[in-house]
């Protein structure tokens, strides 16, 4: 998993750095900050507590323009959608604030802590 990751990083990261540039909600921002929605291993956005009907509209408008990303990285790179997904989580999750959800391939829900290094799970490339 480590090389087809580094294999695919680059493109996934650059992708992600387009889909970031968009606007993001003052609800999407407090979500995010309060815990509530957070980054999962998979490169999706998920919800660690109950969130409101617009986070959860707008994470879900999220989720699908990250497929449709993945999608279109996995065709050019021969991968799957799902390995292009944890790929892009590798990196979205090294970007993680203090404070910030996360899930890894645990299932289990994180919270950064204050001095605690960004969660990057062994099988990301480094």
């Amino acid at each position: 998993m480590k090389a087809l990751a580094a294999g695919i990083a680059a493109g996934a990261s650059l992708l992600l750095a387009s889909s970031a540039a968009a606007q993001v909600s003052p609800e999407l921002a407090a979500a995010r900050a309060a815990g509530v929605l957070g980054e999962r291993f998979d490169g999706y956005l998920g919800y660690s507590a109950a969130a409101g009907e617009k986070v959860r509209r707008e994470a879900g408008a999220i989720n699908i323009k990250r497929r449709s990303l993945y999608s279109a990285l996995a065709t050019r790179r021969n991968a799957t959608v799902q390995e292009v997904g944890i790929a892009a989580g590798c990196q979205l999750l090294g970007q993680l604030k203090v404070g910030e959800s996360y899930m890894l391939n645990d299932g289990a829900w994180h919270r950064r802590a204050a001095g605690q290094p960004a969660p990057v799970p062994s099988y990301c490339a480094r």
